[in-house]
């Protein structure tokens, strides 16, 4: 058999757009006429000062319109708890609450080289997302982005051995609703705002024994804020460990914040890190079922 043929069929048994990691994304489209659903839970702690913790529920639906694109929609909601922390344009005060509805994401994927046949798999990524919840504070806050990324995927080792890269954009709009009774002299601007972020992530996940892989990924983003120019940029990386079944499939990743700089808070224990907008660390589990 020749390594080609090998490699196509070890992808086989990685099914087309499984999530081998927790953050960066692959290549790979799901097949024409494919559905798949996908549950994401992210616990984010740790704003190195008081109590922070949150948790992000996204479900989402994806369907193959044909081999080479898919497309998504997605649900959102949030939970969140915060004592003893005050962060001027951020978290104005102790808020505590089990899942509310967030807000919805539509994606796009279109694969133009895929990594099973091909040297390298290319693809473009498209997001749209709404929130109606500031995901730091969890208060009313009206926020549009749209986001795209280059997505890049090769097999090595006859398929044991996959990398993926990421290169993408985002722009954001938003605008927080006003809020009564804030501290004597907290900064809560309610003027609309325009955000770019941008990112660079890279993986490598191992098939260690049939259907278990163990992964690693980094992610570096960088925010430019429409009156502060460059507010906030990170490194985040962590270790990630995959199953994946005929019929399902599930993620776990630890993602912790290695370095970070820009607005920083005054109360933060750790000034090496950005703690603003970003958390120490975060885990996420991601689990699909497809049909």
């Amino acid at each position: 058999m020749t390594v080609t043929a090998t490699v196509y069929l070890t992808a086989l048994a990685v099914r087309a757009d499984e999530q081998l990691f927790g953050y960066v994304k692959g290549s790979e489209t799901l097949p024409k006429g494919a559905s798949e659903i996908y549950q994401w839970i992210t616990y984010r702690a740790d704003k190195g000062a008081g109590h922070y913790e949150a948790i992000d529920w996204k479900t989402e639906f994806e369907y193959g319109v044909s081999d080479r694109f898919s497309a998504s929609l997605a649900l959102k909601s949030l939970s969140i708890d915060t004592r003893g922390l005050l962060v001027d344009g951020y978290v104005p005060g102790d808020k505590k609450f089990g899942f509310r509805f967030s807000g919805f994401e539509a994606g796009l994927k279109y694969s133009f080289l895929q990594p099973a046949k091909d040297p390298i798999g290319l693809a473009m990524y498209w997001s749209f997302d709404y929130d109606m919840l500031d995901p730091h504070s969890g208060q009313d806050k009206d926020t549009l982005s749209a986001e795209m990324q280059l997505l890049a995927q090769k097999y090595f080792l006859d398929g044991r051995l996959i990398w993926v890269g990421n290169i993408g954009y985002e722009a954001t709009y938003a605008k927080r609703a006003e809020i009564a009774n804030l501290p004597v002299g907290f900064d809560w601007p309610t003027d609309p705002e325009m955000e770019l972020e941008l990112k660079f992530g890279t993986g490598l996940s191992y098939r260690f024994v049939q259907n278990w892989y163990i992964g690693a990924e980094a992610l570096y983003e960088t925010e430019f804020e429409t009156e502060v120019g460059q507010e906030r940029w990170t490194w985040f990386a962590g270790p990630s460990l995959h199953y994946g079944g005929k019929r399902w499939w599930a993620t776990l990743a630890y993602f912790a914040q290695l370095a970070g700089g820009g607005e920083q808070h005054p109360a933060q224990d750790d000034f090496n890190l950005h703690l603003i907008e970003k958390t120490k660390y975060e885990i996420r589990l991601k689990v699909g079922l497809n049909f």
